[in-house]
């Protein structure tokens, strides 16, 4: 599968109702031996902020989870390799916040402060998506993602 068909199947997962970080996740769960359940179960405390809190972007918080498949620690005392993970975690957030503005979920769906934290997700209406700039952000992690597999050699 190319770079530009995962993308597709990311904004693909979310409008068929996977959270965002689901989505970016099981573009490239095949890559790292995932099925798609798995992917789904390792992924699904992300979408909506965190829980649905609001706080980081979970179509971020899925390429973060991928980049930890990259590269981490396999060792508690192995410095280096938890500074790869983070190194290569702060280069993808950064390439996220310069094409969003921000790495807040709720900033990136314009909330107010104000408005109640609830477990609750919406249902997924035409007027759903006419709102909100997730599958946008699904589509930004997972190509910001994508290149970075191009850029290693790995897709």
């Amino acid at each position: 599968m190319t770079k530009e068909e995962r993308i597709q199947q990311a904004v693909a997962y979310f409008k068929e109702g996977y959270n965002c970080s689901q989505s970016v996740v099981l573009a490239y769960a095949d890559l790292y031996g995932f099925s798609k359940e798995q992917a789904c179960h390792i992924s699904a405390s992300f979408g909506g902020g965190i829980g649905r809190m609001r706080e980081t972007c979970g179509a971020a918080c899925g390429m973060f989870l991928l980049a930890g498949l990259e590269k981490c620690a396999l060792e508690g005392a192995d410095r280096a390799s938890k500074a790869a993970n983070y190194a290569l975690v702060q280069e993808l957030a950064g390439k996220f916040k310069a094409e969003t503005g921000s790495l807040c979920c709720s900033e990136l769906l314009g909330l107010s402060k104000k408005e109640p934290i609830v477990s609750t997700p919406e249902a997924r209406t035409p007027q759903y998506y006419a709102k909100r700039p997730c599958p946008r952000m699904v589509e930004t992690a997972a190509r910001i993602f994508g290149d970075f597999l191009e850029n290693e050699g790995k897709l």
